[in-house]
């Protein structure tokens, strides 16, 4: 698709006005606006959403930093989309549904605020950022796996 993207290694996201941030499970950033960034060049930190179209993060026991924290901090900075993939069932039933089972949300960014969508068994993968994709949750919880079976 020739985007200007690409999966750094270890980067911190975090609010200007925040002591601390995040390093995301992945994340995509925009290289053209990296110039932008006052704290990328010295420290390897983000905090700009020009610089951050997309932060997915993989779901563990601290479950609850996923989907409160980082869902509004990500928010705040206007990060366009942050997928929470929860593959081991382990939120809140209010996030993923009762019974719980594996779920990838999709919180995309509308007038300020996000909007969540959400993706299960053989659910088609819908993504702003990517429109193109052509993926289920199913297959993205399968390759997860793979190398563990």
């Amino acid at each position: 698709m020739y985007l200007p993207y690409f999966i750094p290694n270890q980067v911190i996201v975090k609010p200007l006005e925040n002591e601390s941030g995040y390093f995301p499970d992945v994340l995509l950033l925009n290289r053209p606006n990296l110039k932008s960034e006052p704290l990328w060049k010295k420290y390897s930190t983000v905090s700009q959403s020009a610089s951050i179209p997309l932060v997915i993060e993989v779901v563990s026991t601290n479950w609850r930093d996923d989907y409160y924290k980082k869902l509004a901090d990500y928010e705040q900075i206007g990060i366009p989309e942050y997928w929470i993939v929860d593959y081991l069932d382990l939120g809140a039933r209010k996030f993923i549904g009762n019974p719980k089972q594996p779920t990838i949300s999709i919180y995309s960014l509308v007038e300020g605020e996000y909007l969540c969508k959400q993706f299960r068994n053989n659910d088609r993968i819908q993504s702003p950022i990517f429109p193109e994709l052509n993926l289920t949750a199913q297959q993205i919880f399968d390759a997860g796996r793979g190398e563990q079976e």
